[in-house]
């Protein structure tokens, strides 16, 4: 699956939408990141209302394997949360751009997006990634 362009990229694997006006982001983790953990069978998101900080863990998801960590691509506070993501993880591998997004935040310092990877640059990283595996 192609990363969407119009997303940004961070090396934790997760995606992030801004809409036009730069005040909301919808949060959510890669394809590439939900093929990799398999088997899904447990998601932990903050509350709405919470802050969550660019680069810092915000909630983490579990497969049969693996715990992984949840890193924010942006600081903001969490304005919305996908109750329906936790109760059926499955939309994950169907739609994770989509269905599959997480939070939506209010995002608090619009210049953090710099710092995240356009699809090209994302798509060099994980290339780069499976090299050194």
């Amino acid at each position: 699956m192609t990363n969407p362009k119009d997303l940004k990229y961070s090396e934790h694997d997760e995606w992030l939408r801004l809409d036009a006006d730069g005040v909301h982001a919808w949060v959510g983790i890669t394809a590439q990141a939900v093929e990799a953990l398999s088997d899904l069978v447990f998601l932990d998101l903050p509350e709405v209302g919470k802050e969550i900080q660019q680069g810092e863990v915000f909630g983490e998801i579990e497969s049969v394997k693996a715990v992984a960590d949840l890193y924010a691509p942006m600081t903001g506070e969490v304005v919305k949360r996908n109750d329906a993501l936790i109760d059926d993880l499955a939309i994950l591998k169907k739609d994770p751009y989509g269905a599959g997004w997480m939070l939506q935040i209010r995002v608090e310092k619009r210049s953090e997006a710099d710092k995240l990877m356009q699809a090209d640059a994302y798509a060099s990283h994980l290339k780069s990634r499976a090299d050194h595996h």
